[in-house]
């Protein structure tokens, strides 16, 4: 299993703020699915599809934030990025 992967399971378990944001992020990808599933999309059915697009980005990217966050926890001395001397 990857690292990445490692921390996502890690934070998963242990920050609520982060397991609610991905399951939030499962239920509109269900939704999703079952708008794409679909030969035809009424009008407010496409409004939906771009909105549930949109929300589940923005959780994407808060998730990805809280992951940052964690990892530069784990890696103090590489929360900032050292210019390198030659």
């Amino acid at each position: 299993m990857s690292e990445q992967q490692d921390l996502k399971d890690l934070v998963m378990q242990t920050d609520e703020e982060y397991h609610q944001l991905a399951t939030q992020h499962h239920e509109l990808d269900d939704r999703l699915h079952q708008l794409t599933d679909k030969p035809y999309l009424s009008e407010p059915e496409q409004l939906e599809e771009v909105n549930l697009k949109k929300r589940k980005l923005q959780l994407k990217d808060r998730m990805e934030n809280i992951l940052r966050r964690r990892r530069q926890e784990q890696e103090p001395g590489m929360s900032h990025a050292q210019p390198q001397t030659r």
